[in-house]
């Protein structure tokens, strides 16, 4: 139970660098002293970003995997990640870029916690 908890933490902040690392440029081009940076500039940015990102989802994954002694499939694995990745993006452009939900966001929400029971045959 430790090892399911541990892992779900560990991928949720893995996923909150992921989308710093894949949008927070998009906010930052905003601000003109951003703009001036080279694109190659602003990739490698997002890679150092995305380093701490790794650092946290592949032993998230070796947590969490049942060949490792974890409490979960590689399709659980995948399934909660995606829900976790959608969760984070959705409260960061909330927050971040003032967006707002709609049905079609709820309705695709819905989708997802059927693909959860699904994936765990509850």
């Amino acid at each position: 139970m430790i090892q399911g908890i541990e892992t779900v933490i560990l991928l949720f902040f893995s996923n909150i660098m992921m989308t710093i690392a894949w949008y927070a440029h998009l906010k930052l081009g905003q601000f003109e002293w951003f703009q001036r940076w080279p694109l190659i500039l602003v990739i490698l940015l997002s890679w150092g970003i995305a380093f701490f990102e790794y650092c946290l989802q592949v032993p998230a994954n070796r947590l969490g995997f049942e060949g490792n002694g974890g409490p979960f499939s590689l399709m659980q694995l995948k399934i909660i990640q995606e829900v976790i990745t959608l969760l984070v993006f959705v409260l960061f452009s909330m927050a971040v870029f003032n967006m707002q939900l709609h049905w079609n966001h709820v309705a695709a929400a819905l989708c997802l916690i059927l693909a959860v029971y699904f994936v765990f045959g509850f």
